[in-house]
């Protein structure tokens, strides 16, 4: 159907490539890090290192502990973000015990030019799919966009609205939503290259 005068076309969504990310492309992520960093720094302390880049201590953890799983994110040629999946709930459950079980989105971040058009919902169920089992995914009290976001995807992969709960850890209100990804014959990793 053709657009009404006056009318914005819808931009098509997106196909996107989920890649494991090599040790070779840790200064890919490095770089893509620092815009997502600065995206809230001026909400979070965030350090700066002596090179005037941000500290992302656990950037290395991806590529030497088994429980962490990096990924860059592609549309066409271009970077379009990242993805950082991890085991182990991150902050502590309402009954001060932490689920090792868990899958955490630890980091996850599209760049702005791709933002808006079902990209960022798409790449996070592909990432639910290829870890199936209990997801926690934590926001920031203060980020309503982003709780708006995960609402929103969160609901579209499970079928259902999923409340987040409130938790305080080391000092910040996050809110987290938990649910469960199930098994299926579309399940797989993506592999590193």
């Amino acid at each position: 159907m053709p657009a009404r005068a006056g009318s914005t076309p819808l931009k098509a969504l997106p196909t996107f490539e989920l890649i494991a990310a090599s040790r070779r492309q840790m200064p890919i992520l490095a770089d893509l890090l620092q815009l997502y960093i600065e995206e809230f720094s001026a909400f979070v302390s965030v350090p700066v290192g002596v090179d005037g880049r941000f500290v992302y201590k656990n950037l290395p953890s991806y590529w030497t502990d088994r429980d962490r799983h990096p990924f860059l994110i592609r549309v066409g040629k271009e970077w379009a973000g990242f993805v950082f999946v991890k085991q182990g709930s991150e902050i502590s459950s309402a009954e001060n015990t932490r689920d090792e079980a868990c899958w955490d989105m630890a980091e996850f971040f599209i760049l702005d030019k791709f933002r808006r058009r079902g990209l960022g919902s798409n790449v996070a169920h592909a990432v639910w799919r290829a870890f199936p089992g209990r997801w926690e995914v934590r926001v920031m009290e203060w980020h309503k966009a982003a709780h708006a976001f995960w609402s929103e995807s969160i609901a579209s992969f499970v079928g259902r609205k999923v409340s987040s709960s409130a938790i305080e850890s080391h000092g910040r209100t996050w809110r987290i939503f938990t649910f469960d990804s199930p098994a299926t014959a579309q399940s797989g990793r993506p592999r590193k290259r």
